[in-house]
């Protein structure tokens, strides 16, 4: 029996969980993806999906990762501090276990641009519906599609910008309306970001905020149902509000990030 898993954009409707197993559609750049999870398999990380092959349909097949994804609406137990932390302390395990691949052999959809795109890989969206969480704690990456060529301060700044969130605070309903800045600073301490990193933080939060806005964009140009369905008007408003935001406030991020 095949069973929809929730979550994504991109391939909405077209992952299912069968048995132990995930399957989902093959993509020009997945020999890369592969080799890349080939990589966090050989060097012990836990914190990602195993490649198990294509099966008839063309479908590539991944180990399934037991635990809960925050699909909206978020629980209130995955919007904790703690919950937060656990993220910071998973994408520094990641970040770390590919220090040692070589992307260069492979193609990737959508490396990061200059300056970010020195050594290093980027899951590239690490949104909430793409961690895995068992106990309250973050304890694997999935959906790596958008995986490609990235520094880790990339990365690090996707990910504030969706977990602090750093965006406009009329756009958040939740629990942490009002504490962007706190929550952005737990996330980088928790990651263990460096002096040099802080320093790049800011620009490298604009950037891919401008960089996920264009492949969005993108896919809805061309017809991607998931990328047209989000797309609206109104999501475009949001997204302009929270440039607007970042703007408006990166003196004070880049104050309140500095490393003590």
């Amino acid at each position: 029996m095949e069973v929809p898993l929730l979550g994504g954009t991109a391939n909405r409707g077209r992952v299912h969980r069968v048995g132990d197993t995930v399957r989902r559609p093959l993509r020009a750049t997945s020999t890369a993806t592969h080799a890349l999870l080939r990589h966090l398999e050989e060097v012990g990380f836990e914190g990602a999906p195993r490649v198990l092959g294509v099966d008839d349909a063309g479908r590539e097949v991944l180990s399934y990762v037991p635990g809960r994804a925050l699909t909206a609406p978020a629980p209130a137990w995955g919007l904790t501090d703690d919950a937060l932390r656990s993220v910071g302390q998973l994408l520094r395990r990641f970040h770390d276990a590919t220090a040692a691949f070589d992307p260069a052999p492979y193609r990737w959809s959508h490396p990061a641009p200059a300056p970010f795109d020195g050594r290093g890989i980027a899951h590239n969206d690490p949104n909430l519906d793409n961690v895995v969480f068992r106990a309250g704690r973050a304890v694997a990456l999935i959906d790596f599609d958008l995986a490609a060529p990235g520094s880790p301060v990339w990365d690090v700044a996707a990910a504030a910008r969706l977990w602090a969130p750093l965006r406009d605070p009329v756009d958040t309903t939740d629990v942490r309306r009002g504490r962007e800045l706190e929550r952005a600073r737990i996330l980088l301490d928790a990651y263990g970001l460096d002096d040099a990193g802080r320093a790049a933080f800011v620009q490298a939060l604009r950037d891919s905020h401008a960089w996920m806005i264009g492949i969005v964009r993108e896919g809805a140009t061309h017809g991607v149902p998931g990328f047209a369905a989000y797309w609206t008007p109104e999501a475009a408003a949001r997204q302009e509000r929270a440039m607007a935001w970042l703007d408006r406030n990166a003196d004070a991020l880049d104050e309140a990030l500095r490393a003590p």
